[in-house]
């Protein structure tokens, strides 16, 4: 999921988050993407020279499908941040060569999620990366509209399996060098549904201090992950719960599962 490195790919956010960690440095009614129009079955009469008698279609409109401009509008705005945050180019080449990767195959699901493009069945998908200053916290959100609510709890359950059965990995940041990093599941905000948390700090090597936690959770058929660098609990819990109340305001969901 590159919301993890979308994050972590600017080597300017890499270089300052480091320098912050340096000694003497202060996810109810399950609701289809898609929902078509039903059209009953045509009634005929039968009396004596008389013509078959069509009912019309339904009119009732269908819910339109996620698209990512509609998703991006269900991201954070600097409205929704506390003072003092901006808004981060979003430069895909920054983070084409941050990878994670490890020798422990019981690793190879979450370095598979962490180095993908998007999760597995994404539809659709937006992203934003916020700064909230030289010394962080640094934030980035991402949304991914999935086939449906079943298909995010299946996503959710297998992110946290991944998160789960793995320990460390490795870490390699274009420019900073290569650390190897613990993960950890934490304690996640209660935001949406089926949340899931984990936390990624490099234990040595030139990388060491940085620490990423990773919120996603669902909101009915869409994911919502939360990227918080150099952040407190109280960053991490307010970022994810108000993400994952917009989206679910914006795209008129219900949280998945509910």
């Amino acid at each position: 999921m590159t919301m993890l490195f979308r994050a972590v790919g600017s080597a300017a956010v890499v270089t300052l988050a480091l320098a912050a960690c340096s000694p003497g440095t202060t996810t109810g009614t399950s609701t289809p993407a898609s929902t078509p129009s039903s059209t009953p079955t045509p009634t005929i009469t039968t009396p004596a020279a008389t013509t078959p008698t069509a009912v019309p279609p339904s009119t009732t409109p269908a819910t339109p499908a996620r698209t990512a401009a509609n998703l991006t509008k269900a991201l954070l705005a600097l409205d929704d941040l506390p003072a003092g945050f901006s808004l981060e180019k979003d430069d895909s080449s920054d983070d084409a060569d941050v990878v994670v990767s490890s020798k422990d195959s019981r690793c190879a699901k979450l370095v598979a999620y962490t180095n993908a493009d998007n999760p597995p069945g994404s539809k659709a998908s937006a992203g934003q990366s916020y700064s909230g200053g030289a010394q962080g916290p640094f934030i980035d959100e991402s949304i991914d509209a999935m086939a449906s609510p079943a298909a995010v709890r299946a996503l959710q359950k297998s992110f946290m399996q991944a998160v789960a059965a793995c320990r460390t990995m490795t870490l390699k940041v274009p420019g900073e060098g290569s650390s190897p990093i613990s993960v950890r599941q934490v304690s996640a905000p209660q935001a949406g549904t089926d949340p899931v948390a984990v936390r990624f700090s490099a234990t040595s090597g030139p990388l060491e201090g940085f620490e990423v936690t990773m919120v996603t959770t669902g909101v009915d058929d869409v994911v919502v992950a939360v990227t918080v660098i150099n952040g407190l609990p109280e960053d991490i819990d307010g970022a994810t719960t108000t993400a994952a109340e917009k989206a679910e305001d914006v795209l008129g969901t219900t949280q998945s599962g509910t």
